[in-house]
């Protein structure tokens, strides 16, 4: 049973931050591969699907951004899901608008909501899904930017990426992260401007 986690703060105050294009991509997942509703458990909402062939669990702490790991951790331990399970989605400040990587362990690059799944998870060897922002350029200014809603202009790479990742999050669930990072990058890359012959 896979098990994807969306990061993000709770409230309507908070909806449309970049903080909280975990919670979007989990929201669009879950809507758009028929997952059941969403219930109050573990700290959490929490909704039960299928992907990638087999049952998949979708899960949004609802603990605030700091604080995440007390619900995924709970969560992990009730259903006894291992590290190899878990997929994260979050918002990366180190990747472009509209970039996305993919990577399993390492360490939290200095986003909060990791640095508290890894102090409530045993195993940090979980499936990171970097979904790119952008930085704003200067260190002081990284808390109004990723605690800002996104900008009318970002709907053009946004929407596309939400979709690309949705459209084909199977691919990851079934353990092909190279097809899904590649299948993502053709989805939402710019069209070319077509040659005269």
């Amino acid at each position: 049973m896979r098990l994807l986690v969306g990061l993000g703060n709770p409230g309507t105050g908070h909806a449309g931050n970049r903080h909280n294009v975990g919670f979007m991509a989990v929201d669009d997942i879950a809507g758009r591969h028929g997952f059941g509703p969403w219930r109050r458990k573990f700290q959490g909402l929490l909704c039960e699907g299928r992907l990638g062939g087999g049952k998949a669990l979708a899960l949004k702490p609802q603990t605030f951004m700091n604080n995440s790991g007390q619900s995924v951790g709970a969560c992990v331990r009730f259903y006894g899901i291992p590290a190899s399970d878990i997929i994260v989605l979050y918002d990366e400040l180190d990747l472009p608008p509209g970039k996305l990587r993919v990577k399993t362990g390492g360490g939290n690059g200095g986003h909060n909501g990791l640095r508290s799944l890894d102090a409530h998870l045993d195993d940090r060897n979980y499936t990171r899904v970097r979904l790119g922002i952008g930085h704003p350029g200067d260190k002081e200014r990284v808390t109004g930017h990723v605690l800002s809603d996104f900008a009318k202009s970002d709907r053009d790479w946004l929407e596309p990426l939400l979709d690309a990742v949705t459209d084909h999050i199977g691919l990851l669930a079934a353990g092909d992260a190279a097809g899904f990072m590649n299948k993502v990058a053709l989805a939402t890359a710019p069209a070319r401007p077509e040659k005269d012959g």
